[in-house]
């Protein structure tokens, strides 16, 4: 998706990917990745997420990334937080305690900027991007994390021809055949969530599941 796309998403106040409580899923699967608490973790396309203050919540040193500046604005702002802003090569950086978010592109991210990211936790950068872009996510931009790195992805499933993403759904085949070749891939749970969600049955989809998996960046 092209930057405007989102920027205007976030303008106009489109923005029903944002939830009001942590990702049931992190909640369940996170502690099964073994981390320390001073852990580094990830959290690429954060918007907003509610999911970032839980993770600095267990003692994580959060890295987010987002492109829009009103998400980052409304994060700190709603949960009453006065970052300190610094410019940096890869965007503006906004530090509040052990949560640093860069307003910037993922895509501009580098390996030593990473170097130290132990952790990932992806619940809306790989179903926020089309085919071509989950491509070079996966292969190019995640790909410089190290060796060893653990990870929590979440994902969405349905009928892709019932709905024009965003969010895009990702069947566990794809996920196998995009981390396979450096990543070890687990399948956690699977749930099915479409009385949740009352938008997707309103558009028109049958049927909807989210999956939680847990990786392991090869050596």
């Amino acid at each position: 998706m092209e930057p405007d796309f989102w920027h205007q998403r976030w303008r106009e106040g489109r923005i029903g990917f944002h939830q009001d409580r942590p990702t049931p899923l992190l909640l369940a699967h996170w502690s099964t990745l073994a981390l320390a608490p001073d852990t580094r973790v990830l959290v690429p396309l954060a918007g907003k997420s509610l999911d970032m203050i839980w993770l600095a919540a267990q003692g994580h040193r959060v890295l987010g990334v987002e492109l829009s500046p009103l998400a980052v604005e409304q994060f700190f702002a709603e949960h009453e937080l006065v970052p300190q802003v610094s410019a940096s090569p890869y965007g503006r950086r906004h530090v509040a305690g052990n949560i640093e978010l860069i307003c910037g592109d993922v895509f501009g991210l580098d390996a030593d900027l990473l170097a130290d990211c132990s952790a990932v936790y992806d619940r809306a950068a790989l179903i926020a991007l089309p085919p071509e872009l989950r491509r070079r996510y996966v292969g190019d931009f995640l790909a410089q994390l190290p060796a060893g790195c653990r990870g929590l992805l979440v994902t969405l499933d349905y009928p892709p021809h019932e709905k024009q993403g965003p969010p895009f759904a990702v069947p566990e085949a794809e996920v196998h055949e995009r981390y396979g070749r450096d990543w070890v891939v687990e399948l956690l749970e699977r749930r099915d969530i479409l009385a949740e969600q009352p938008g997707f049955a309103a558009e028109g989809v049958t049927a909807l599941e989210t999956a939680a998996y847990r990786l392991l960046r090869k050596a």
